[in-house]
């Protein structure tokens, strides 16, 4: 790490991502609260070690994440980067049971983009927050010289709020539960891609990018076993689910032919030499739920306007602790690692 530079792989949400994570910032900055590892931190409305118990104001528990979005080019089918930017940080709130609340934004803008577009990208925030009913309430911009910023960068933060009774972290999926995945996997990459690069198919493809906070609010009140969800953005699917079996010390067992895929993503991941396992994903999520209630979580997340195509794709197993395995369509088995290297750049 002392010689080695930073490659475009330490950004794939992937192997080098997570090595990274483990070896630089988490050392540095370790604290029971980040060590959680997921997709939002947790904590209490109060911090009893510096806070006076008279001014604890409720029980409940405040989640907060933040994101960059970096994606290149700034808009494609179906989404641009404003309303991915919404949407993704909605969603990490969402994913650990919380009620999605308040953003910011920050933008950074690189000398020369177009007002128009500037003006089109906020509106398309402002749009998805009220489809989420999030309010942004803060914010910043900064400009930089032409060539420093690849047109737009956006960050965000967020928060939300948890009842007392919602307990969800990746660390939490247990042996028995059944993989819910809310819809097809690898459309918003393969969007991306191909506006990117110009590709032509015969079919269109177009991204996913969607808040899932009302989806995950109905789930949750039809069941309180849903112990662990994770969206599959970067790295896709594969390392989503590598996460959990790493965090809950469990094996994952899923079926290929369970897995959604539409005909047309599928076709293009074959002739581009993709893996849709890896192609991210903005619109989906991965939850593990407790057997009895599954098939009933399903039926609920197909009404969801989000979730028509859920589907249980697989189960969690004592072991082997922290694998996925794929039971393939011809019978066999496979090992499922994490994403290795960068398949899909500046997808998000």
């Amino acid at each position: 790490m002392r010689k080695a530079r930073i490659i475009l792989g330490h950004g794939s949400g992937g192997k080098l991502s997570h090595d990274l994570i483990e070896s630089l910032f988490m050392p540095r900055f370790i604290n029971p609260i980040l060590q959680a590892g997921d997709d939002s931190a947790v904590f209490p409305l109060t911090d009893s070690d510096r806070i006076s118990k008279r001014r604890q104001l409720s029980e409940d528990e405040i989640a907060f994440t933040t994101d960059s979005y970096v994606v290149n080019p700034l808009s494609w089918p179906g989404g641009d980067i404003g309303r991915l930017a919404v949407c993704g940080t909605v969603n990490d709130l969402a994913m650990v049971g919380a009620t999605p609340l308040y953003l910011s934004a920050a933008f950074v803008i690189e000398e020369g983009l177009p007002i128009s577009t500037l003006r089109r990208i906020v509106t398309s925030m402002q749009r998805a927050a009220k489809e989420a009913r999030v309010k942004i309430v803060a914010g910043d911009t900064k400009v930089v010289e032409k060539g420093s910023a690849d047109g737009l960068f956006i960050n965000t933060a967020g928060v939300g709020l948890l009842s007392g009774e919602v307990k969800i972290s990746g660390s939490n999926a247990q042996p028995g539960d059944m993989v819910i995945v809310s819809g097809t996997i690898g459309d918003h990459g393969i969007a991306v891609l191909s506006a990117r690069e110009g590709l032509t198919f015969s079919n269109s493809f177009k991204s996913d990018v969607a808040p899932l906070n009302h989806m995950v609010d109905a789930m949750l009140r039809t069941s309180h076993k849903v112990h662990a969800m994770r969206d599959p953005t970067r790295g896709g699917l594969a390392t989503t689910l590598n996460e959990i079996a790493r965090q809950s010390k469990a094996g994952i067992c899923i079926l290929e032919e369970q897995i959604p895929i539409r005909e047309e993503v599928a076709a293009a991941c074959e002739i581009l030499g993709y893996d849709p396992l890896y192609v991210a994903n903005e619109g989906k999520l991965v939850a593990c739920v407790a057997p009895e209630d599954a098939e009933r979580m399903v039926q609920v997340m197909r009404k969801a306007r989000y979730g028509h195509e859920a589907t249980i794709i697989g189960e969690v197993l004592s072991g082997p602790k922290g694998r996925v395995i794929m039971r393939t369509r011809v019978g066999g088995t496979r090992i499922v690692d994490m994403l290795t290297g960068d398949m899909l750049p500046r997808i998000c």
